[in-house]
């Protein structure tokens, strides 16, 4: 064989399994390696075995320079992963009101009362901001509906959905919608207009009774039944799979995974997506409210592997946020996710219309402004799109958010999976850029893909077999034959 080079790659000796050295390229093939087929690969490529030589040179870490076809397959597959780059904002968030009937501690929008005034977004406000989507150059659109409570101003809703589906009518590229809420005050009209129009509808249960209502707390208590009779309602209107769910992990929830992770089986979700708490809103005023890295990581994985262990006993549950990193891992696309992007996705695959007609370059950016702090914000629902996407803030964002640049983040193995959190930085360390040694952004992160590359690496066929269901939106008993995911 002709002499091998060696491509440019990426590195992180694992813990588990022992010995192990996982290997990544830009690209975003990877590979386990021992401690002295890594020496190997670095030292001397000829001195490998001939079948982890060809492995490797099938994977892109190494390249015939008689048989140039290496950087041309690695460079189509991170054009694959950053053809997001090219295509502007596909995620609209409307905040049409900020008002809200409950009182949960760790709320990160800082919302206002049920029949506080001035909270709500005006007619004007929505056809602007509607004028501005449609502005945007990528080739679909989502535009989502937040608060405070969207029921409470759901008026707003409607408008913007027919505006938005008139302008789809000729504009042509797929539109879709989605809201947040309690589903509690989505009476049956709303329902039905959500099923007529296909507004998927995303809530919040925290885990069993106990654990949710200390939490979200409504004025007459309850939150927890509520929210079930609701769910049960939405359920029986627009169908079983209609709503998604997100548990906010307080640190009191720490010791309770299995509890948290049953109670979604038992309200019959097939999806559940576990998240520590944010530093916006309420929550920035009780500092010990969230999960240190540490706690929440081994709660994570404690709720990986009850999930795991729902799946092998033929009960159907993923955890969304692993479902996404596995997609980013096994997948050649970058999926969604806008903030696991880079560039970042703030401003470049999302933007925020707030109620008073401010926009602002993500949800979080959003947050930071109800606590004084608007540095974020880009313009107005009147500013024309161009404008908005040229503003000289939402480019020194995206200077930040360019992960390839950066320092603790361009060396990391885990980097083709991963992104920069500038407004997450922006807010928890004062610098968009960021210092990776003080980030829990990027501890947590690094955790995580760990975490699931070390259940990759154990080579386990059922759950490869649930890993692969998760990202195929499949059931493991659908997927047949050893699967493997190295």
């Amino acid at each position: 064989m002709n002499s091998l080079d060696l491509m440019p790659l990426r590195f992180e000796r694992l813990t588990f399994p022992p010995a192990q050295v996982l290997v990544t390229h830009d690209g975003g093939d990877f590979a386990f390696l021992s401690q002295t087929d890594f020496r190997r690969l670095i030292e001397d490529p000829a001195e490998l075995a001939p079948d982890i030589r060809d492995d490797l040179l099938a994977r892109g870490f190494l390249h015939d320079p008689l048989a140039p076809t290496t950087m041309r397959i690695t460079a189509a597959q991170l054009a694959t992963r950053k053809r997001f780059v090219a295509e502007g904002p596909s995620l609209h968030i409307c905040v049409v009101t900020l008002r809200c009937d409950h009182a949960c501690d760790y709320c990160q929008v800082s919302r206002r009362g049920p029949s506080a005034a001035g909270f709500d977004m005006s007619e004007e406000t929505a056809r602007a901001a509607v004028d501005r989507i449609f502005e945007s150059p990528a080739p679909s659109l989502t535009i989502e509906f937040q608060g405070g409570e969207p029921a409470l101003a759901f008026d707003r809703v409607r408008q913007i959905v027919t505006l938005a589906r008139e302008r789809a009518g000729t504009d042509g590229r797929p539109l879709t919608f989605s809201m947040v809420s309690t589903l509690q005050r989505l009476d049956h009209d709303m329902l039905r207009f959500c099923l007529e129009h296909e507004i998927a509808l995303s809530t919040s249960i925290d885990g069993p009774a106990a654990l949710h209502d200390r939490h979200r707390r409504r004025p007459d208590g309850g939150a927890f039944d509520a929210t079930r009779r609701a769910l049960d309602r939405a359920r029986e209107i627009l169908g079983a799979e209609a709503v998604a769910a997100i548990a906010t992990i307080t640190g009191d929830a720490l010791d309770r995974p299995d509890d948290v992770v049953d109670a979604y089986v038992d309200l019959g979700f097939r999806s559940v997506f576990l998240r520590p708490v944010a530093p916006y809103g309420f929550a920035r005023r009780q500092p010990g409210l969230a999960p240190s890295v540490a706690g929440f990581i081994e709660f994570y994985r404690r709720a990986l592997d009850r999930c795991i262990e729902h799946c092998r006993a033929g009960r159907h549950i993923e955890e969304a946020y692993a479902a996404i990193l596995l997609t980013h891992i096994l997948t050649p696309f970058g999926g969604g996710y806008v903030d696991l992007r880079s560039p970042a996705g703030a401003g470049h695959g999302v933007l925020v219309y707030n109620h008073d007609g401010g926009v602002y370059v993500s949800d979080e950016a959003r947050m930071l402004a109800a606590n004084g702090d608007h540095r974020l914000r880009i313009g107005d629902v009147h500013t024309p799109f161009r404008e908005l996407a040229g503003s000289g803030t939402l480019r020194a964002l995206l200077a930040a958010g360019l992960a390839e640049s950066l320092p603790g983040c361009w060396s990391c193995a885990f980097l083709p999976y991963c992104g920069n959190d500038p407004v997450h930085h922006l807010a928890t360390q004062g610098d968009p850029v960021g210092h990776r040694a003080f980030s829990d952004h990027c501890a947590r992160h690094k955790a995580l893909f760990r975490l699931l590359f070390a259940r990759i690496a154990a080579n386990d066929p059922e759950v490869n077999r649930i890993f692969a269901a998760w990202v195929g939106r499949r059931q493991p008993a659908d997927l047949s034959g050893n699967i493997r995911l190295d």
